[in-house]
């Protein structure tokens, strides 16, 4: 079976003609865990998440802040495997239709078998790939099997990458361009706006990938300000910090859906 790479072009297609930006949500499988984690992506694209992407909890995920590795680190307790994150992806897409992806290290990808992993992927109806830390250098190998299998393979651009490593980065890539920004980070949020803004003009100058944002949004302002400038807003810990917090599954699931239904309506909000 192949995998659902025209799919997510489709969807990302379909919010461009509405005049707005895709909402894009973010969860680690087996978290809180495997069969409520099914639950809780379903949740986001029920409450209007145009796509998802699941996450492979990862013991060392350097590139992710607390509230995410928290959520990882109760998911390996519970002992997720990738043939949980793999069913996760399955179920979803199942249940939804929608466009669902993994993002992950590179290294459980290896360990696993790159041929291996993008066929199982593939074969669950998965869309694609988000991988952070794979350089585009060292990528020919997952980019083959993606390509053969049906998949995206999603690469990551930061404010840092110059032009020409831009063009590089993106040349490579399919389905869409993550930007990452350093909100919370760097000087203000107005300032990081700005450039998260810059980022991606100078994408979008190098590639006619849709570019979607990442940027610490945790609100439907928030959403409503990136999707000035981007064709998606990507939202992570906010979800995760819902089920984190919530007294019990249900009213995490309630308040999900909810959030996700929030944030739907910003990103409807583009000038």
């Amino acid at each position: 079976m192949a995998g659902n790479i025209e799919l997510l072009g489709s969807v990302l297609a379909a919010a461009k003609a509405e005049n707005r930006a895709a909402l894009v949500g973010y969860l680690p499988a087996g978290f809180p865990t495997v069969d409520d984690g099914v639950r809780a992506v379903t949740a986001m694209l029920d409450g209007g998440c145009d796509v998802v992407e699941v996450g492979l909890p990862h013991s060392d995920p350097v590139l992710d802040g607390p509230v995410i590795q928290t959520a990882d680190d109760i998911a390996l307790r519970g002992g997720v495997r990738i043939a949980d994150v793999i069913r996760t992806v399955r179920e979803a897409h199942e249940i939804t239709g929608a466009p669902v992806l993994c993002m992950t290290y590179w290294n459980p990808v290896d360990h696993y078998g790159v041929e291996r992993f993008a066929a199982d992927l593939a074969a669950a109806g998965g869309a694609g790939c988000i991988l952070p830390d794979l350089p585009v250098e060292e990528s020919e190998v997952w980019r083959k099997a993606a390509e053969q299998h049906g998949l995206a393979t999603v690469f990551v651009v930061a404010p840092s990458s110059r032009d020409e490593r831009l063009a590089k980065i993106t040349a490579a890539g399919s389905g869409f361009v993550y930007a990452a920004s350093l909100m919370g980070v760097t000087g203000t949020r107005e300032s990081v706006g700005d450039e998260a803004k810059d980022l991606v003009r100078r994408t979008r100058a190098v590639t006619s990938l849709p570019v979607c944002v990442g940027l610490g949004v945790s609100n439907a302002v928030q959403a409503a300000e990136v999707a000035q400038f981007a064709d998606g807003v990507i939202v992570g810990s906010a979800f995760v910090k819902r089920l984190l917090e919530a007294p019990d599954l249900e009213s995490g699931l309630a308040a999900v859906r909810t959030l996700a239904g929030e944030l739907a309506e910003g990103v409807r909000q583009r000038a």
